[in-house]
């Protein structure tokens, strides 16, 4: 008996790829098209870091020189979020039979503590010109920040398509508009101290961006962290798809239900269903998959049949 499961089990799981190629070719696109973009981003992005470090030294500026660094932080996120995008799409083997998808909820986890550090570096920087201003060429500052709002604005529109659905590129994405909001808090500090010369505006300032960066990033690093250790994504309704199976014509029972994120953007589900009157047929099976695919969300989902002669418990359930 337990041979015929698992020869269903395997069926199941083929025929499910097979019957959604569509839908699973949807998601393997996704990282596939930010390929162009991860690569402009990193390009532009690392050319302004050079820039703004240059003019950041010769305007004695170190709030430039601190963003130079900050930008450089994002470059390496970028980096991080392209190598998770492109290992997401390697195919499955025998040590990782889920692929490397999950590599996307590591990286965007790495994307936002990158963040938040980079935001303790900027707000220390802060603190300490409180003390001791020192005057800062606001011309310059002002020109070349307003070369980082384009840059980053531009880098930011290229994530702005996958953002809604790729927490990893969500992660990018964010990093790049938290740049652009950046950037202008530089302009505006730049141009009102060339007309007051209150020096005490550009740590000002750097807090409130901190302060800004940090309310965006803490979602994506809590959503990553319960990503990782196998929360339900956020996306998926737990309660609609318990719902939807113990309705299943011929289900008495289910347990066992259990779903998790392969991947920031694939779920996978495994649950037993009691079925009294015995299995009931690879027809039924495979509408089952079928709609948790495209009603619930779930791209891999492995369903044990039971007959409730037994008494059954989930093993992570304290009897």
């Amino acid at each position: 008996m337990p041979h015929s499961h698992n020869h269903h089990d395997d069926h199941g799981h083929e025929h499910d790829h097979d019957k959604h190629h569509g839908h699973h070719h949807h998601h393997h696109e996704l990282p596939n098209d930010f390929g162009l973009a991860f690569a402009l981003a990193v390009g532009v992005n690392t050319l302004f870091v050079v820039i703004e470090f240059v003019y950041g030294f010769l305007a004695n500026s170190t709030a430039l020189m601190a963003d130079a660094g900050h930008n450089l932080s994002d470059v390496l996120g970028l980096l991080l979020a392209w190598a998770a995008a492109e290992l997401a799409k390697k195919e499955p083997n025998r040590r990782f039979t889920y692929g490397l998808r999950g590599s996307s909820i590591l990286a965007a986890t790495a994307n936002a503590a990158l963040l938040l550090v980079a935001c303790g570096a900027i707000a220390w920087e802060a603190v300490q010109r409180f003390w001791a201003p020192s005057p800062v060429a606001g011309n310059t500052v002002m020109i070349v920040a307003g070369i980082g709002i384009l840059v980053n604005s531009f880098s930011a529109w290229l994530f702005m398509r996958g953002s809604k659905h790729d927490l990893n590129i969500r992660g990018a994405y964010l990093h790049m508009a938290a740049d652009a909001a950046v950037s202008l808090g530089v302009v505006i500090a730049g141009f009102v101290m060339t007309y007051t010369g209150w020096q005490w505006l550009d740590p000002a300032v750097s807090l409130v961006i901190v302060l800004v960066i940090v309310y965006g990033t803490w979602d994506l690093l809590r959503e990553s962290l319960e990503l990782s250790v196998h929360a339900v994504p956020q996306k998926v309704n737990l309660k609609n798809i318990e719902n939807y199976l113990r309705n299943l014509p011929g289900v008495s029972s289910i347990h066992d239900l259990h779903v998790w994120g392969v991947s920031t953007t694939e779920n996978a589900l495994t649950v037993h269903l009691v079925t009294p009157d015995g299995y009931p047929g690879d027809e039924f099976m495979d509408a089952v998959m079928h709609s948790l695919a495209h009603d619930h969300g779930i791209h891999h989902s492995t369903l044990q049949i039971e007959q409730g002669t037994t008494h059954h418990v989930c093993t992570l359930v304290k009897a």
